[in-house]
């Protein structure tokens, strides 16, 4: 199972409506480390599905939000409940390592 893509059109529907924590990967194709750390997104979804949303925004493609969320550098991912941004987590980390900081949305 791969990460879904969101974009302005959705994001609304997929983010800050969406019932639990929506980790949202701000990634580019261009960028190296998003790439890298895609595949460990995947596999923590897939193991904590009933959990945690994963989402992807291109910024590129949507850049009206990588602005409104201040996305500096990428990879980034931040964790948003209720419609905000509880967790921030910026660069391509190691599975434990994002589980770590990721440990109270997947308990």
């Amino acid at each position: 199972m791969t990460a879904k893509a969101t974009s302005q059109a959705t994001w609304e529907q997929d983010v800050i409506q969406a019932e639990g924590p929506v980790l949202v990967d701000f990634w580019a194709e261009w960028c190296g480390p998003c790439r890298m750390v895609a595949p460990v997104l995947d596999q923590i979804q897939a193991e904590n599905e009933d959990k945690i949303t994963i989402v992807k925004l291109n910024v590129d493609e949507n850049p009206e939000l990588a602005m409104k969320y201040q996305i500096t550098s990428i990879p980034a991912m931040k964790v948003f409940q209720g419609g905000e941004v509880k967790e921030t987590i910026i660069g391509a980390k190691a599975k434990p390592a994002l589980e770590k900081e990721l440990a109270a949305y997947l308990a």
